[in-house]
């Protein structure tokens, strides 16, 4: 592995990155115990409020997407990146300071989370498209995992960190240390020297989306799979914002416990993105699709009041299957779609994949205070389940196999 990265590190801007993920992924640890927690700690704060406010952060990453995918295929991505996380983190710190000045409360946290989540859509698609402009297509399954390595190192951290300064010190304070790490990120990732984008045709945005929308589409691969994420997103993202922190918000240790399962998922992910390195996926989809089938068994073990220690196994290995499937998804998709269009590419991908999640979350609080936290967790893990495996079902996502190295 260390040969590997000492390989990668000669191309020109790639350790820059890694470290810019790294640190503001110690921030992005922080952010859900904190928000999450300083919400249920506000006077006669409910599992509905949570809903909404992390509804307000998702939905508009969600609506915007399309017009981030553009913008990422039309300018250099490095600099959007940089750009978006400037701004982000005044809206993070708004949010924090807020906590800490005692003035916190719903419709502000919904309005910062908005803002921030518009900025998000932007930066997104423009990521995911600059390790391909820094490393050829034979090196992207290593850079892919190292990448996700740094980034996850970064978020055991941030989430372990994260239910400590929560306890001791309050969300407030959290919330300003990961507003700190965009700033820091912002300085590694801007100065990157990203060849100038293709010249190319000068159209309107619909004509840009269109060209992307049949990039998407002709991948039934890509189609299959975003749909079953449209499902697995809705489950997931309900769990992660809203189920599993209403489900150890008791007994007093709430974010402690919560921040170890987070710190769990990123420690399996490590160890998938160790796996990573390792292995020649020769068909990579069907172990991607196999690996987050094991996920909802997490959320099951939640939804059964299993003890502490058993939950937190189920989020190592739900951790192991999301960096794996994560590290084969971007590289197939980094090694089979035209540079030109890949934000836009990506944009649809995320569009599709958590069109449904804001609904999850907006409506888990209620469905939680309806028929119960554990019940709530049970049906969402049912569903998670099925639509992993559906996608197995079609050829092309069955032999799909990485384009040939250049």
């Amino acid at each position: 592995m260390f040969k590997d990265l000492r390989d990668l590190s000669r191309f020109n801007g790639f350790l820059p990155l890694i470290l810019s993920r790294f640190i503001s992924n110690v921030g992005n640890g922080l952010s859900p115990i904190a928000l999450a927690y300083g919400v249920l700690g506000l006077k006669g704060a409910t599992g509905t409020d949570l809903s909404l406010v992390m509804t307000a952060r998702i939905a508009p990453m969600i609506l915007f997407m399309l017009l981030g995918g553009v913008i990422g295929d039309r300018f250099k991505r490095n600099r959007i990146v940089g750009g978006t996380d400037i701004i982000g983190s005044l809206f993070a710190g708004i949010s924090a300071i807020s906590f800490i000045a005692g003035f916190a409360n719903v419709p502000l946290l919904c309005l910062m989370g908005g803002l921030f989540g518009v900025f998000g859509a932007l930066w997104w698609p423009a990521m995911s498209g600059v390790l391909p402009e820094i490393l050829p297509k034979r090196s992207l399954q290593k850079g892919n995992a190292v990448v996700g390595l740094l980034s996850n190192f970064g978020f055991v951290v941030g989430a372990l960190a994260g239910g400590t300064i929560v306890t001791l010190f309050g969300s407030g304070w959290a919330l300003l240390v990961d507003a700190i790490s965009f700033l820091i990120a912002v300085l590694l990732v801007w100065n990157i020297d990203l060849p100038a984008m293709p010249v190319r045709e000068r159209n309107s945005m619909f004509h840009d989306l269109k060209v992307g929308w049949f990039e998407f589409i002709s991948r039934s691969w890509v189609v299959a799979i975003v749909i079953s994420f449209t499902f697995m997103n809705l489950c997931f993202e309900a769990t992660i914002s809203v189920l599993g922190p209403l489900a150890f918000n008791v007994g007093g240790h709430g974010p402690r416990n919560w921040s170890f399962n987070l710190a769990a998922i990123t420690a399996g992910m490590i160890v998938g993105g160790i796996a990573s390195f390792k292995i020649r996926f020769t068909r990579p989809l069907v172990l991607g699709m196999l690996s987050i089938a094991l996920v909802p068994a997490w959320i099951y073990f939640m939804g059964f009041k299993l003890p502490l220690a058993i939950v937190l196994v189920g989020a190592f290995v739900a951790g192991v299957a999301v960096e794996i499937f994560t590290v084969v998804w971007g590289t197939s998709m980094q090694t089979n779609i035209p540079e030109a269009s890949y934000s836009r590419v990506v944009s649809y991908d995320a569009f599709g994949s958590y069109a449904l999640a804001p609904i999850g979350i907006a409506f888990a609080g209620p469905i939680a205070n309806w028929i119960g936290v554990s019940h709530t967790l049970l049906i969402a893990a049912s569903i998670a389940l099925v639509v992993a495996l559906i996608p197995l079902a079609l050829k092309s996502v069955r032999n799909l196999r990485y384009q040939a190295a250049e």
